[in-house]
């Protein structure tokens, strides 16, 4: 049997996007509570991924936020193909969440996605490896 208040990766990928979009209009947690009437530690649990947004929560998000609901799932390929299990599908969608929802990764690909030379693109990226490899 399938356990339907298990969040998943999806959850997190949705969770990741409601922030990114809160703190792209300069809106608090605080201040998104209060106008979908929650707690912000409710909000919190949202953007982490912990609690399913369900869909008329979703449905109240765009308006606040100003999107279609298709700006939540942009970039998550979650069709299963022939051959490919929910499992293996699950995986592959949690390593893309769990990377976007590191404390920073946002602002990170944000000033990236910025930067208008691929020259200081691949110096940035060298970069991160040495921190990397030296951590």
């Amino acid at each position: 049997m399938i356990n339907h208040r298990r969040s998943t990766s999806v959850d997190a990928y949705v969770g990741c996007r409601l922030k990114q979009r809160r703190e792209d209009l300069g809106i608090s947690q605080e201040r998104l509570a209060e106008l979908l009437g929650l707690s912000f530690q409710q909000v919190q649990k949202y953007e982490r991924g912990l609690n399913r947004v369900g869909a008329s929560r979703l449905f109240q998000l765009c308006g606040l936020l100003s999107v279609d609901p298709s700006f939540f799932f942009d970039g998550l390929n979650v069709a299963l193909g022939p051959g490919v299990s929910e499992t293996q599908n699950e995986t592959e969608t949690l390593s893309t969440a769990s990377l976007l929802s590191a404390p920073g990764a946002l602002e990170l690909l944000a000033d990236y996605a910025r930067l208008k030379s691929s020259a200081q693109r691949k110096k940035v990226i060298e970069l991160i490896k040495i921190l990397a490899d030296n951590d």
